[in-house]
Order: C-alpha cells, then sequence, then structure tokens
C-alpha cells in the first residue's frame, strides 16, 4: 500500500520505500492465475494463507468451486464474463475452506490477451488483516499505527475505519521498478510470457488501498454549544391596531433540527441494537457533549424477554457503548464498555427509566457524585467522572417499554443543558429506542426463523448401509432463512433407503409450515413401507383434506441395495439425473404425475437398475430454472454439469450450489440430494426359501447358525437362532404360503421373515398361565429393533443385531 501524494523524505527513521514515496504499509498479496476454462493454474503461499487452501487443491479446478464468492461478484472471476473486460476491483468477504471462518478479502481482478492461456490475474489480500491487525501507516513523517503488539497503538487510539482496493497509475522510472517486481510476483513462465501480463497490468493501473483513520488528537475543538432555539412573541396592540410580531433569526432553530436529523441519519443503517447505541454516542460527542454511554437492559443484549420494572427495583442493564472526548482510554477502567452493571434505586438513571421523563441536573456538586459513585460500585471512583459537570440522563422507550438509558455529560466549561436541548435529545432517543427495539424483534424472528428450519429438515445425512447421501439447502429469502423447499432420506427395512425431494408452491414461513407438515406425513407414510405410486396417492389424498393451499411438487424413490433397483413415482417435480461410474449423465425417464394436492391424476412407478458407484442427484426447481429460459434448458445443463469422473458428494454438492445455481439471479430455494450407490456385496446377503411346516423351524435356527458361524459372528448365534425361532414359528402358525428367511449383514446384522399373510404380528400382554404369546415379547427384550410391515404379496417380519 502506498499514498499518492508524498513528500520525498522519509517517513521515520528506516520507513520502507518504493518508487521514491512513502509507504503506507506492507501487506502480503495472494496471485492466483486463471485459464481459458475457468481453472485455476497458479496459486501462491498467500492465497494458501488467505483462503485456507493448498496449492496441490486447488489448482485445476474452478474458482467458484474453491471460494464461496458472493453471487453478484462471481462474474469477475469467469472468462468471458459480462463484467471482466476492464479491471474489476472489490471488497467483500469469503469463508476459508479449512475452518470457514470468514474473511474480509479486498480484489483486484485482471482480464488478460496474449498468446498464453492466462485469461485472468487475480490479486487479494487481507483486509481485516490491513484493518485490525496492522501492518503499520505513517502520514509523511509521522507514524500514526504502528503494527499491532505495540505501545504506540494502545496509546494513539488511531482507528482504520475503511480499507478498499484502488488503482493507481506510473509512469517513467516508476514503471521499470514496478515491472520488475511484478514480474517476481508471477509464476515461472516461458521466456516472454510474463511480459505481456505485467504491461497489461501497468496500461490499467496497479493494486494500491485506499485506507481512512481516524486518530484521538490531544485535543478537540469546541465551537460553543448548540444554538439556543429563539421563540417568536407576539407583542398586543389597542383594538383596532394591526399585531406586531418581532421578526427573529431562524438560522440558530435550523442550525439544531439539522444536527437531529443528521444524528438520526447515523442510527438507521443497522439492525444491531449495540451497533445502533454506538452510533448514537458517536453523533453526540463531541459537538452536544463531551461524554455519552448507552445502557441497555440486560434482557434487552441477551434476547431476554423484556421483564416488567418496578419503582423500587434496581435493574441490571449492561453499558453496551461509550464515547468521550478526554484523553484516550482515560475512562476505560471507570466506565467501561460491555459491563454489566445494576442501576442503583432512587437514581437518576432508575428514575428516568421508570418515570419515563428526562432527568437534568445543571451541575454535579461534590455530595451527589459521592452518592451516585457509592452505589454504582465500590471498586472504583466515579467522582472524577460526575463532579461539576452537567447531567442530562434521557430514557430510550418504545412502545410504551423502558429499554435502557442514555446518560450525557458536559465539563465545567460548557452551558448545562437547556429545555431545547432535553426536548431534542428526547426526540433522537425516541428514535434510537424504536430502532433498538426493531432490532431486538428482528433478531427474534430470525432465531425463531432459525430454530424452525432446524426442526423441519434434517440435521445430518442418516448412515445407511449400500449407499452414501449428502444434502444441501438454501432458501432464496435470507432474512427469512426457511422455505418450502424440503428433503429427506429415510431407512426402510431390508437395508433400503426412500429418498424424497419436494417443493411446496410460494415461500417464507407459511410455505415452510406446509413443508413441515408434508415432511411428517412422508415419513409417516414411509414406515408403512408403501410402494412410491401408492404413498403419492396417499399423501396426495392428505393435502386435498388440508385445504387448496396445500400443492407441492414431489417425487419419492426407493432405493434397494441388495438388489441394485430403483423405484421411482413422480408428482410433477424435476426428473432426477444418474451418473454412471464411468461419468456418462443422464435424465431418467419417469412419468412427471401432477403436483400434490391436484387430485385426479394417478401415480405410475418406474423401476430403473442402477449400479455400484452411480451418483444419484434430486433438486428443487431454484438450481435450474433462470429468467427467460425454459426449465429444459437449465436441466440440460445440470446433466452436463455433472458429467465426468465422479467426485466426492460434498465436492459435487458445493460445485452445484456455489457454482451452477448460483448463474444469474435467484429467486427461489434450493433444495438439493446427491446419493452414491455403493449397494450391499452379495457375500453379504443369504436368502433362502421353507415350507410353512413346524419341522423347518429347527432348519431355520441351524441355516442361522451356520451363516453366522461363516461370518465370524458366533457370538450372537444363540439370541439370533431364539428369535428366528419365534418369527418363523409364527409364519407357520400365522402366516399363509411359504416362508422367506433372509440374512444381510451390514454395520449390523439384518434378519427377514416373510410369508404371504396380510396379517401383522401384534405385540400384547400375557398373564403367568398363558401357554404362548411371548414370542414377540421375547424379540422386543432381545432385538436392537424389530418391525413388521405388508408387502405386495404379505408382510415381512424383521429385527436388527448391532455387530
Amino acid at each position: 500500500m502506498k499514498r499518492q501524494h508524498a513528500t520525498a523524505r522519509a517517513a521515520g527513521t528506516g520507513s520502507p520505500r518504493l518508487l521514491d514515496e512513502h509507504l503506507l504499509g506492507l501487506a502480503p498479496m495472494a496471485v492466483i492465475l486463471i485459464n481459458d476454462f475457468g481453472h485455476v493454474t497458479h496459486w501462491n503461499n498467500t492465497a494458501n494463507d488467505i483462503f485456507g487452501l493448498a496449492h496441490e487443491d486447488a489448482v485445476g479446478h474452478p474458482l467458484r468451486t474453491l471460494l464461496r464468492l458472493p453471487q453478484e461478484h462471481r462474474d469477475a472471476f469467469e472468462p468471458g464474463g459480462s463484467r471482466i473486460r476492464h479491471v474489476w476491483t472489490g471488497i467483500f468477504h469469503v469463508p476459508r475452506a479449512d475452518d470457514s471462518e470468514t474473511n474480509e478479502i479486498a480484489w483486484w481482478v485482471y482480464p488478460l490477451t496474449g498468446p498464453d492461456r492466462v485469461r485472468i490475474l487475480v490479486i487479494a489480500a487481507d483486509a481485516h488483516r490491513l484493518r485490525d491487525g496492522g501492518p503499520g501507516l505513517a502520514l509523511g513523517e509521522v507514524v500514526v499505527s504502528a503494527p499491532s503488539q505495540t505501545s504506540l497503538t494502545t496509546e494513539s487510539g488511531v482507528q482504520v475505519l475503511r480499507v478498499e482496493p484502488t488503482l493507481l497509475t506510473v509512469r517513467g522510472p516508476d514503471a521499470v521498478m514496478l515491472d520488475r517486481r511484478l514480474t517476481e510476483m508471477l509464476p515461472a513462465m516461458p521466456p516472454g510470457a510474463a511480459e505481456p501480463i505485467v504491461r497489461q497490468i501497468l496500461d490499467r493501473g496497479y493494486p494500491a488501498v485506499n485506507v481512512s483513520v481516524t486518530a484521538r488528537l490531544p485535543f478537540a475543538a469546541y465551537l460553543g454549544p448548540p444554538p439556543k432555539e429563539q421563540l417568536i412573541r407576539e407583542v398586543e396592540e389597542p383594538p383596532g391596531e394591526p399585531v406586531r410580531v418581532r421578526s427573529i433569526d431562524r438560522s440558530a432553530a435550523k442550525e439544531r433540527l439539522d444536527f437531529l436529523n443528521e444524528a438520526g441519519s447515523r442510527i438507521v443503517d443497522t439492525l444491531d441494537p449495540v451497533q445502533t447505541a454506538a452510533a448514537l454516542c458517536t453523533a453526540l460527542v463531541p459537538r452536544f457533549a463531551d461524554f455519552a454511554d448507552v445502557q441497555l437492559l440486560k434482557s434487552i443484549v441477551s434476547d431476554e424477554e423484556l421483564p416488567p420494572l418496578t419503582p423500587d427495583e434496581s435493574p441490571t442493564a449492561v453499558r453496551v457503548a461509550v464515547s468521550h472526548d478526554d484523553a484516550y482510554g482515560q475512562w476505560d477502567t471507570l466506565a467501561p464498555r460491555g459491563e454489566t452493571l445494576r442501576l442503583p434505586a432512587n437514581t437518576p438513571f432508575t428514575q428516568s427509566l421508570m418515570t419515563g421523563r428526562s432527568v437534568n441536573v445543571p451541575r454535579i456538586g461534590e455530595r451527589f457524585a459521592r452518592r451516585v459513585s457509592d452505589r454504582f460500585a465500590d471498586d472504583r471512583d466515579l467522582r472524577p467522572l460526575l463532579q461539576g459537570r452537567a447531567l442530562l440522563v434521557s430514557p430510550l422507550i418504545a412502545r410504551g417499554t423502558g429499554l435502557g438509558n442514555l446518560t450525557l455529560l458536559r465539563r465545567s466549561d460548557r452551558p448545562p443543558f437547556d429545555e431545547a436541548d432535553v426536548r431534542m435529545i428526547e426526540e433522537l432517543c425516541r428514535r434510537t429506542a424504536l430502532y433498538v427495539d426493531n432490532g431486538r424483534l428482528y433478531r427474534r424472528e430470525s432465531r425463531a426463523a432459525a430454530e424452525l428450519q432446524k426442526t423441519m429438515l434434517p440435521d445430518a445425512p442418516p448412515v445407511v448401509a449400500g449407499a452414501q447421501i449428502c444434502y444441501r439447502y438454501v432458501p432464496a429469502n435470507e432474512a427469512v432463512r426457511v422455505g418450502g423447499d424440503w428433503f429427506d432420506a429415510i431407512p426402510l427395512p431390508g437395508g433400503r433407503l426412500a429418498l424424497v425431494v419436494g417443493d411446496v408452491m410460494g415461500h417464507g414461513l407459511t410455505s415452510a409450515a406446509i413443508m413441515g407438515q408434508f415432511r411428517t406425513a412422508v415419513r409417516t407414510l414411509a414406515a408403512q413401507d408403501l410402494p412410491p405410486g401408492q404413498l403419492l396417492r396417499q399423501l396426495d389424498d392428505l393435502a386435498r383434506r388440508l385445504g387448496d393451499d396445500y400443492i407441492a411438487t414431489c417425487i419419492y424413490v426407493v432405493y434397494d441395495p441388495v438388489a441394485r433397483r430403483c423405484e421411482i413415482a413422480n408428482a410433477g417435480h424435476l426428473p432426477p439425473v444418474l451418473v454412471s461410474p464411468f461419468g456418462d449423465s443422464e435424465l431418467l425417464d419417469v412419468p412427471s404425475g401432477a403436483p400434490i394436492g391436484v387430485g385426479g391424476v394417478a401415480f405410475e412407478t418406474a423401476v430403473f437398475d442402477v449400479e455400484d458407484e452411480s451418483q444419484f442427484v434430486l433438486c428443487t426447481d431454484g438450481l435450474v430454472e433462470r429468467r427467460g429460459q425454459a426449465i429444459d434448458v437449465g436441466l440440460a445443463e445440470l446433466r452436463e454439469y455433472l458429467s465426468g469422473p465422479p467426485q466426492p458428494l460434498e465436492r459435487v454438492c458445493e460445485t452445484l450450489i456455489e457454482g451452477f445455481g448460483a448463474t444469474g439471479r435467484r429467486d427461489d430455494d434450493i433444495a438439493l440430494l446427491a446419493v452414491r450407490f455403493k449397494g450391499i456385496p452379495k457375500d453379504d446377503v443369504v436368502s433362502w426359501t421353507l415350507e410353512a411346516l413346524p419341522i423347518h423351524v429347527r432348519y431355520a435356527r441351524e441355516l442361522a447358525k451356520e451363516t453366522l458361524a461363516t461370518w465370524g459372528l458366533t457370538g450372537l448365534s444363540e439370541t439370533v437362532e431364539l428369535m428366528v425361532s419365534e418369527l418363523v414359528t409364527n409364519a407357520v402358525c400365522h402366516g399363509a404360503g411359504d416362508i422367506g428367511l433372509r440374512l444381510i449383514r451390514t454395520a449390523s446384522l439384518l434378519c427377514e421373515v416373510r410369508d404371504d399373510g396380510y396379517d401383522l404380528p401384534n405385540l400384547r400382554g400375557t398373564d403367568l398361565n398363558a401357554e404362548n404369546g411371548r414370542g414377540l415379547q421375547l424379540v422386543t427384550a432381545l432385538a436392537e429393533r424389530w418391525g413388521a410391515q405388508r408387502t405386495p404379496t404379505g408382510k415381512v417380519v424383521w429385527f436388527e443385531q448391532t455387530l
């Protein structure tokens, strides 16, 4: 960084110099090169430090998949993008790749032309590090901010307000020196390859930083009190004579109004109560007062319910903002920001809060200062802060509720607060209190929306045998943070997996509430192990009974890892994309159906065989829909986007959301569900068909015992044999047709007993003299889990044991 105009003398002993001008500081720069295909070809060590991504993990990948660039700025980093015809500079937040911590990054993006395949040069710097941690600033010969961890920074009170990237031109001898420096920054290239890049940078401007700073001076200019408002006085005349009005100078009243508007405009830019309070204090000091602080009730700061206040109570408050015109750090121990304190009863602070009226003390005497100091804190003396000063305490009240106080002080060399001052401050406090309360309510609604989303959508993907699952959800409305799209992955008996993605009509909390009902209904129906078409039929009937607003698209898939088969039914939703292990992708041809809630349309079930290591992607239309473009075009682009060698599911989801899904303006929620089918090895599945004869109960026990011995699970043999015996006995006595027995080994041991009877077994109580009825009680006591479902040809009763 360097300032554009400087003297020829050095800025202090040993200060750095570049191009015969003073440096304001030194900052490491990340250098990234992007080729014709949008892939990173160079990633220096500073880029690794700033973004938390190593060179070998970055090179060869599109920048959009490596970094979560904001949607509105992505065109600047794409070859051929609409914003990359000229140099682009900007600053925005980017999460690191390793720990997702958000950093503020300054960017310089250069489009390049030439024979080499490099098309974009990206230079980046950590703006947060420049602003908060140094590297140090100098103005001419005066060092106003030393690097961090020095006493000068603490004593000077220098604060960097803004850091923004810019471009500076360079000509003459300086260009030669800068040419050499830029060439050193670029990676090793063939002879002559770096010169065209450097020449384009010099022609378009080299990267620099504008820095705005504030430094506390040893004095503050005092121009006198705000002008007093003049009153218009009428003079009575005898009857019949005109009324004479004394002419006045209205500039004083106008200046006071301008100050009120200026101060009020500073508090409207945030919904954070603490930032609003800080803006208020900054606006008042030093022009209106020498000291200002805001104390908000602790319930406001901690997002708790506002308790009722009683006259004799000492409410707990937090000093959230402090501003003063004394020496830097003088009041850090007497009135520290962030301190939790109890407002003493029967003092101006509680009196103002309880009555809703300002308390104005023209001059604080020694006795009053001692009494307030003693009641506020025993471990510090507040008399130097109070004695001899004018005090004004105004309440922050919004919607009839007290939120806190504003405390103002003036030194003895300034006049006390008059009635016009009090009226103006009360008006400013009313505005501030309203913004503080709006921020409190906004945070409460945001928290409620976040909790709603958390309860309505699954947290972590389930761990199931034969499949790997990954999903993402991005609401269109970031303020509400919830929407009507939903997804789910539901384990089913037999190691099978149900996948569902849906999209409720509309957005916001209403759609989210409807979505929650649909998701609950799907999970309930899935537990009955219905075929996909029948499940959507049941869901459609439920939606029509609930009301006309219950309209949604939905696709329901059941994956069988043993048969390696998918059964799919669709209710007006987008078709899924299947990517083979070899990288070929296709949109599955599934019947479209009608949306849930429309009624009158049958839901057909399609069956597809799938290979191990193939990928299956389900999404809502927010991912592929573009304004002015048919959705078929977006689906075709999605299929092409997924083609190629298999990638980790996490990267697939991130690529789709951050790259493909962020192209253009997003007006709809995005739900994305990606699955990699792995199947269950055939050696881990054994099955038999037995006649329904009592003698085969013993045979079933022997088959289970031999299989467990083969799998090295003899420790489970005794328990499993007993439960197999009970289930097969029930099938012989109460079922119909032949009996199927199947054992599946995954992370647990699954045993299934099938027959052609439709009557499901019931767990019932038995007395001491009963001769039967204890079979399912034994299974309940011994199995990790068990259940029973109807099938198209009968029923299956199963149990599961943890290995």
